[in-house]
């Protein structure tokens, strides 16, 4: 009985490492960046245990028509403060797609905005 037992719990530690690197390289390697412009029109901290910033970024290709929505999430409270400051000026999010992650903890999307340009003022 002794010996199953560390046999179990070597092979929930074995598992439990592995979810942890596998979190580790899906949150440090990016699957695809870019940019992307608009307004931003909704910007929020919200969750109930894994508190993260979500925003929507209406993206109009041409005055009149309908405008597309970018949904995003920001991990820096430093990047987050600056998209608040511009809310309603035209802005450029630049982001990294990291797909795969193992929960919503980290945000509700896979598009990860890391900086922000203001294109007008």
């Amino acid at each position: 009985m002794n010996g199953f037992i560390k046999w179990l719990l070597s092979l929930v530690l074995i598992g439990l490492v592995g979810m942890a690197a596998y979190t580790f390289i899906m949150l440090n390697w990016s699957y695809g960046s870019g940019d992307r412009a608009g307004y931003v029109q909704k910007f929020s901290h919200r969750g109930y245990i894994c508190k993260t910033w979500e925003g929507e970024l209406a993206m109009v290709s041409m005055p009149g028509t309908m405008s597309e929505k970018f949904l995003f999430t920001v991990r820096d409270d430093a990047v987050a403060q600056k998209i608040n400051a511009n809310l309603g000026k035209k802005v450029a999010l630049k982001y990294d797609q990291h797909i795969g992650l193992p929960s919503t903890c980290f945000g509700d999307t896979e598009y990860f905005v890391s900086d922000i340009i203001v294109l007008e003022e």
